[in-house]
């Protein structure tokens, strides 16, 4: 029978920045099981000062007692799956995906995103979310319909690689940063390492066509997905269904 579990983020149950196959699991769990996950996202320097904006205790706690090294991404894991053996694939089924706060950030900067040259500037600026409507409103006042995702998911990549940034994605997944990853979809991912070594984090209010300014609107989020382990000819395929993408 399959079982529930619930991981919360804190130094002892995050990494930053990086995915090494070398990490020891901070949970294991059973083929099938369902694990509710919580998230958070960004530095010390995107807390919002002042006004109405809540700041979750263990963001403020993972600044303070975890290292950030390579990347950027506060990543939640590793998960293990008992019996995942490289050359497996793992089925992750996202059942849901709720915002833990309410607010958001997005930044900007220069020499960074698709307009590189047109937004010489360097900026931060806070959305508020609110949860019970599905809604972000930016600070011009204008509102967005939430659709919330994550970013990145991956596994431990093969352990000759070491550690590597979280910033580019690869053959274990990573920073893929697909907006059609919602609850309701099915990410695969081959296996590398035994036990496969599921991270997720760099959560994502709404984002469209990829980060073209730099950032989705980043949030700390809860998603509950189930963790399946199969066996597959093919295991170089990171896909989404309906709509199928490779993660290169």
């Amino acid at each position: 029978m399959s079982q529930h579990h619930v991981l919360r983020a804190g130094p002892e149950t995050c990494h930053w920045g990086f995915f090494d196959a070398g990490l020891q699991p901070v949970l294991t769990v059973k083929s099938g099981d369902t694990v509710t996950m919580d998230c958070v996202s960004g530095g010390p320097d995107i807390l919002p000062e002042g006004g109405n904006f809540d700041i979750l205790p263990d963001h403020l706690a993972i600044h303070r007692g975890l290292e950030q090294r390579l990347g950027a991404h506060i990543l939640t894991g590793p998960i293990a799956v008992e019996g995942a053996e490289p050359g497996d694939v793992l089925e992750i089924q996202i059942l849901s995906i709720d915002p833990r706060q309410n607010w958001g950030y997005t930044r900007i900067r220069p020499l960074s995103g698709t307009l590189p040259e047109d937004f010489p500037i360097r900026r931060i600026w806070h959305t508020a979310i609110d949860r019970q409507r599905g809604i972000a409103t930016v600070p011009w006042g204008a509102e967005i319909e939430l659709s919330p995702f994550f970013g990145v998911m991956g596994v431990a990549p093969p352990p000759a690689y070491g550690a590597v940034t979280s910033i580019v994605p690869r053959e274990f997944g990573g920073n893929m940063d697909l907006k059609e990853l919602v609850a309701g979809t099915t990410l695969y991912l081959p296996v590398w390492a035994p036990g496969a070594l599921f991270s997720a984090g760099d959560g994502h209010g709404v984002q469209g066509d990829g980060e073209v300014c730099v950032t989705a609107l980043e949030t700390c989020p809860a998603p509950r997905p189930r963790r399946t382990t199969s066996r597959w000819a093919s295991t170089r395929i990171s896909t989404t269904q309906p709509k199928p993408h490779c993660a290169r």
